[in-house]
């Protein structure tokens, strides 16, 4: 990996941080984005802060021409960018939530895929890797926004591979179960932690599917829960 170009999205939050800094310790260049992000977060010489609303589809590929232009590649792409809301039924879904749940969970997938897929193909060994989530594996009451747009996420990965099988590029989807976070633990604060995914666990999955080991596999959805019992 030490030789290879990462461009991360969500760089900053929870699972980003974990993902980020698993790259990092490869000697990988990291290129990490967020709407908000800086170098003090990560102060490793191989990292690169790249401050974007990847919900703007110029933003996404003004991003993308960035890191090609200092680096002249793109060797995997992680898109672990995304949010969360629910609580109301279908009838009860504002605009506003429904919006930011497309913008969030798909929109901004479909831009930076965009600006990406066409360097990910020079790269001869691309990866696409993108954070979905298990809740979306079915219909959920009071989260129709959500799982909506998580499960669109899936199949436009999927479809991504199948369009790409001849340039050596892979993309799968990783779907984490409830995450040990520090947000998720203020929310839920009753819940019992230690049946939660850890997320370096999701991280080191992630890991392996952008290396040489995860050169045959692509297109799949890959669910990844916590403890059971």
């Amino acid at each position: 990996m030490n030789n290879k170009v990462i461009f991360i999205t969500g760089a900053s939050g929870g699972l980003g941080k974990s993902v980020t800094e698993r790259f990092l310790a490869t000697g990988a260049t990291v290129v990490g984005t967020s709407r908000k992000i800086s170098k003090a977060g990560f102060p490793q010489p191989n990292f690169v802060p790249l401050s974007a609303d990847l919900t703007k589809p110029a933003a996404a590929s003004q991003a993308m021409e960035s890191v090609i232009s200092r680096y002249g590649r793109l060797d995997v792409l992680v898109h672990v960018m995304g949010g969360f809301a629910g609580g109301k039924t279908v009838a009860e879904t504002d605009d506003a939530t429904w919006e930011q749940m497309r913008d969030l969970n798909l929109s901004a997938a479909f831009y930076i895929l965009r600006a990406a897929i066409p360097h990910l193909r020079k790269s001869g060994k691309g990866r696409i890797i993108a954070i979905g989530s298990l809740a979306a594996t079915e219909p959920r009451a009071g989260l129709g926004a959500y799982v909506t747009f998580k499960v669109a996420l899936a199949n436009l990965i999927r479809t991504v591979a199948l369009e790409n099988r001849d340039a050596g590029l892979t993309a799968n989807v990783v779907l984490p179960g409830t995450m040990d976070t520090p947000t998720n633990r203020k929310s839920m604060p009753s819940a019992d932690f230690f049946k939660w995914v850890q997320p370096e666990a999701v991280a080191d999955l992630v890991l392996w599917l952008a290396d040489d080991r995860g050169a045959y596999i692509t297109g799949t959805v890959i669910p990844i829960d916590g403890v059971n019992g």
